[in-house]
């Protein structure tokens, strides 16, 4: 905490430009969970229309290399919060706690005369700092009547669909909360569209009635890379649950004799059981026709048939999640424009990573591959940032603590390790040419295995450390499918040398190494080895243990 006492003093020294309170921007941060680029029209229109998130795009600018540093949920908040990679902010995992002793730009706004709110999805810690008001849902949260932490009402039960209440509190609060004398920073963050994909009632008929055109590499057989994509537990196929994620009923599997995968029916029972009768009416009304209609087709699907299914099931409903978050922010932007917040509020759409949307076979993320390393990004701010704007720049979640303290002309943290992303937006000059990739989730859930990575805008250097100590180098202009591994191809060797070349030294601008990966790696083993790591056994973990010893 010595750290916020220099910074209460920054506003007797802010740029001209905000030297007055009410210059100084509001900042919107909108992110959901887990919403693929490719889930967005402003980048692909294949998929579905989000006719207001888009609206952000046309008001400023589109990142069509936006990434994250560590491809899963808690990680990428973490790093989002303080500006640091996940080595040295701790947070490298779903598994490992937040370091609490971090400062995070919202103290550091608030500190500087900003009033400040979270409401949504944070997924770490139950009391977020640096807020004036926050609800945000324990953990993962539910879609329907989900709990939440307050600040100032304790733990409560709100009866409804999640997108729909978050909006509802991040309204309540501007209308009701917001002080017109001082700048805000809102955190609007969004459960949807993450896993098990429930949608809102009043979408059900229509979206799962769609039919969407199947990924190029739906049925990638891996051949063309290292072993870590072939062993990794994502494939729609085999890893995806009949019943918690495609919503076939466990009365169905019986009768077809239909094997579980994973907690298959307790994932469905939990997220059924939330349902109020109204709720349950209506998605059994729907749920009902298509499990008729499975139970016919089943006994005569050939594996291609039953991922083609499979496919069309996840598509409608992560999809359907996503109808209600563009409809929300939609509400959202109405407030602003409607209550004239537009013109001096910097409004931020992303997510927390990307996500495989069938793509290799895949849904979830944590792989460099690009559908989970790259990210939605879009910014408005009008007067600044010129409307209709795309860029290529190779920009990181990592930036956007440093962004927004620049925005608000607070100098940051020496500590920080990203980039402001202000000269880039208003025009300014800019570089960075090539970002920093580390992730460190394994053994656990879908067998990602450890890796870290330089990219540029050419290629990708991987290195996949544990399990397997093997390399990959990717030509993104050539194979942008991103199948073949030409790391052993003579074409690219004097490639390859750069490569390493710039990833080391990265490695040492970012103060990585394998000292602080091993130590990582240790701590994992052991916690798992005395049963503290969800869906990792026990032995296993202390067969691996004694391997490294």
């Amino acid at each position: 905490m010595k750290f916020l006492l220099p910074i209460l003093l920054v506003c007797a020294s802010l740029s001209p430009v905000f030297s007055q309170t009410n210059k100084r921007p509001n900042i919107i941060f909108i992110m959901s969970d887990d919403h693929a680029y490719q889930a967005i029209s402003a980048y692909d229109k294949r998929l579905i229309s989000t006719p207001n998130i888009d609206r952000i795009a046309k008001n400023g600018i589109l990142f069509t290399n936006a990434s994250v540093t560590n491809s899963i949920c808690a990680p990428s908040r973490a790093t989002i919060l303080t500006g640091k990679h996940s080595h040295l902010n701790g947070k490298v995992d779903n598994h490992f706690p937040f370091d609490t002793t971090n400062i995070t730009f919202p103290q550091i706004l608030k500190a500087n005369g900003y009033q400040t709110a979270m409401f949504g999805k944070l997924h770490f810690g139950n009391s977020p700092k640096g807020f004036d008001q926050f609800k945000i849902l324990p953990d993962q949260g539910n879609y329907y009547n989900p709990d939440f932490i307050t600040k100032k009402e304790g733990n409560i039960k709100v009866n409804g669909y999640v997108t729909d209440i978050i909006t509802d509190m991040t309204l309540d609060w501007l209308k009701q909360e917001r002080s017109a004398n001082k700048p805000f920073m809102l955190m609007y963050l969004h459960k949807a569209p993450h896993r098990s994909w429930l949608m809102a009632e009043r979408h059900l008929d229509e979206m799962t009635q769609k039919n969407y055109p199947e990924p190029k590499t739906l049925f990638d057989d891996y051949s063309g890379r290292t072993a870590p994509a072939k062993e990794a537990e994502m494939n729609i196929l085999t890893s995806m649950s009949w019943a918690g994620d495609n919503k076939v009923y466990p009365a169905t599997m019986d009768s077809l004799k239909i094997p579980e995968i994973g907690f298959d029916k307790r994932r469905f029972a939990a997220e059924m059981g939330r349902l109020n009768p109204s709720q349950k009416a209506n998605f059994e009304r729907v749920y009902d026709r298509i499990n008729a209609e499975f139970k016919k087709a089943y006994p005569s699907m050939t594996e291609q048939d039953k991922m083609r299914w499979k496919f069309q099931r996840y598509m409608q409903d992560y999809l359907g999640t996503i109808r209600a978050v563009d409809e929300n922010v939609g509400r959202l932007l109405d407030y602003l424009e409607a209550n004239k917040l537009m013109e001096n509020t910097i409004i931020v759409y992303t997510s927390d990573q990307g996500f495989y949307l069938g793509e290799h076979g895949w849904f979830d993320k944590r792989f460099i591959y690009d559908e989970s390393f790259k990210t939605p990004l879009m910014v408005s701010w009008p007067k600044h940032i010129k409307p209709g704007q795309k860029s290529d720049a190779l920009v990181q979640n990592l930036d956007f603590a440093q962004t927004f303290l620049d925005a608000a002309g607070i100098p940051a943290p020496k500590d920080m390790q990203g980039q402001s992303l202000i000269p880039l937006m208003t025009g300014k000059a800019w570089s960075r040419d090539a970002v920093y990739y580390h992730y460190y989730e394994y053994p656990a859930e879908h067998m990602v295995n450890r890796h870290y990575a330089i990219v540029t805008k050419k290629y990708k250097l991987i290195h996949y450390y544990f399990s397997a100590d093997t390399w990959e180098l990717i030509d993104r202009e050539k194979d942008p499918l991103e199948l073949k591994n030409v790391y052993n191809d003579p074409a690219y060797a004097s490639i390859r040398k750069t490569l390493h070349r710039q990833l080391e030294a990265l490695r040492v601008k970012y103060k990585d190494n394998s000292t602080i990966s091993n130590g990582y790696i240790d701590r994992f083993l052991n916690d798992a080895a005395d049963g503290k790591v969800f869906g990792v056994p026990k032995a296993k973990a202390a067969e691996m243990k004694a391997k490294r010893k």
